[in-house]
């Protein structure tokens, strides 16, 4: 997984998905509640250590962050510690047989819940959903610095004026336009809009996505920005 770099603070929240950053040691255990939550509509990010989800957590801004009791390089509780300095984010506290000391200590600092691990689907939709404000899912058409997207008419309109998409590029706007301001990974890309896995090679969604830029007239790559070495953020102008 690559470690994102940080993203600006902006004003204001677009999206239409929750997003769940997934800090866990066992990768498998991430990939897995990452496919069963994302077919729910959470975006989820994953990251194998403390220092590599300080990082994410900064960069990629989650609605919501589960941290297991397992976490190394810097443990649970320094992560949650260390977490609430900066963000208000919910955080739930992953533990199963013989992590009740480090849930005492987790809820010491400021753990909002501690949940079951191995996860429940059932036992995090719930608090995932809480956390994000419902008006932005429900919002039917999407704009973005000119932009509009009707996903239900598949309608795209630039100033005003209709653009036809391919359905990839339009599949992928509409991703974009769904998590605005937010850095979306390649992998979350490979996932969600080509429904791929890691085999896949980057340079396609780098040639989808400058198609879609010059289609857009972002000539100056100012909508829809490259985070180098990590993916991409669509930006509302200010």
């Amino acid at each position: 997984m690559s470690q994102p770099q940080a993203a600006p603070e902006v004003d204001g929240d677009t999206r239409s998905a929750p997003m769940l950053l997934v800090a866990d040691p066992d990768a498998g255990m991430v990939g897995e509640l990452a496919a069963t939550l994302e077919r729910e509509g959470v975006l989820v990010t994953g990251a194998l250590d403390g220092a590599q989800a300080l990082l994410q957590a900064g960069a990629l801004r989650p609605d919501v962050v589960l941290v297991s009791a397992t976490l190394t390089v810097i443990g649970p509780v320094d992560f949650i510690r260390a977490l609430r300095l900066t963000r208000p984010v919910p955080v739930l506290l992953g533990v199963g047989d013989g992590h009740a000391e480090q849930a005492v200590q987790a809820l010491a600092v400021g753990a909002t819940a501690c949940v079951a691990r191995p996860y429940r689907v059932p036992e995090l939709m719930p608090l995932v959903q809480a956390a994000f404000p419902g008006e932005a899912r429900a919002r039917p058409v999407l704009a973005v610095g000119g932009v509009e997207l009707d996903a239900s008419a598949y309608q795209v309109r630039v100033g005003g004026m209709p653009v036809h998409l391919p359905l990839r590029e339009f599949e992928l706007l509409h991703y974009l336009m769904r998590n605005a301001d937010r850095t979306v990974t390649r992998e979350q890309i490979m996932r969600n809009v080509w429904h791929a896995g890691d085999g896949m090679s980057t340079n396609t969604i780098a040639v989808h996505v400058k198609r879609l830029r010059a289609r857009l007239g972002d000539d100056d790559d100012q909508l829809i920005q490259t985070v180098r070495g990590v993916g991409y953020r669509m930006v509302t102008p200010a």
